[in-house]
């Protein structure tokens, strides 16, 4: 039997509120936190979904190097300039002005504040990039055709990426998200229809509405930011991802984030194809000055 493949995903804090903070914070000899909870989880793959973005990945290698140096070793990265932070030129929060965090095409100070990282034991390869789609032209989306942004707004508040895993027994696809919260808006509603629409787009694309879908295996994971039974937002879309033919649930119910406004609630998921057996699953407790949120893991064996 070929060892269980550990595949995490983390809403840990490693976001700061100045380009290159990041990477000043991680050369530091303090351990930065967050790092000890993915150092005791020991995964093989982990998608990192709230974590600052440098053209260099200077921020990304030298947390790879934290990493090796206490003894887990994840040599593949892959990452991306996300959404968030990018200047869509446009007064979308109407205050007047224009440049401003919630003006960007997913909330950031600054381009690449806040964006997703996977590390990985084995090679990465991006196969699919969905992150300049707009909007308007998702699948049953619900941007409205007098949106203000309606010519230019990106579906995509950070990224949604399809990347492939040469794992030795063969590929496996990861499809990431971290979608908006469905909350800091007005009657409108307008972040809870982009975040529900965020959340569906993987599943228009495993029903082959957007592309060919994806043979190999795979596990759509990420931040989506809602929970199917409490808490703001169109909570239907993650009973529609969780209900998908396709994927299967490991940690039903269990919450993942505590936030001392709202409590507990599940916001990050893994979710595997049921083509791969889920041999175990679980999730991390939060780790202090780390944010909220907790790392989840579910082990997996592939198919034969």
């Amino acid at each position: 039997m070929a060892d269980p493949i550990r595949l995490a995903t983390y809403a840990g804090d490693f976001s700061r509120k100045g380009p290159g903070l990041l990477l000043r914070d991680l050369l530091k000899d303090d351990p930065v936190p967050g790092l000890v909870t993915i150092m005791q989880a020991a995964p093989d793959i982990v998608l990192l979904t709230d974590i600052d973005y440098d053209a260099g990945q200077a921020a990304l290698k030298t947390l790879r190097t934290r990493l090796k140096d206490k003894g887990l070793d994840l040599p593949y990265l892959f990452s991306r300039r996300p959404n968030s932070g990018m200047a869509t030129g446009l007064d979308l929060d109407g205050d007047g002005r224009t440049g401003g965090p919630r003006d960007a095409q997913g909330f950031g100070y600054y381009s690449g504040q806040g964006g997703q990282a996977i590390l990985s034991r084995w090679p990465l390869e991006l196969t699919v990039d969905f992150s300049g789609m707009l909007w308007r032209d998702a699948p049953e989306t619900l941007m409205e055709q007098g949106d203000p942004a309606h010519d230019v707004q990106r579906l995509s508040s950070s990224a949604h990426w399809a990347v492939s895993v040469a794992h030795p027994l063969g590929k496996i696809t990861l499809l990431t998200a971290a979608a908006t919260p469905p909350v800091f808006d007005g009657p409108e509603d307008r972040n809870g229809r982009r975040n529900r629409d965020e959340i569906l787009l993987w599943l228009h694309y495993l029903d082959g509405k957007l592309d060919q879908a994806p043979g190999s295996p795979v596990v759509y994971l990420g931040n989506l930011n809602l929970d199917p039974n409490r808490g703001d937002g169109l909570r239907d879309a993650a009973a529609r991802v969780l209900a998908h033919p396709r994927l299967q649930d490991p940690l039903p119910d269990r919450p993942t984030v505590a936030w001392d406004a709202v409590g507990e609630m599940r916001v990050s998921y893994v979710l595997p194809s049921t083509d791969l057996r889920v041999s175990g699953a679980g999730i991390s407790p939060p780790e202090p000055d780390a944010g909220p949120h907790r790392l989840v893991w579910v082990d997996l064996e592939m198919p034969h």
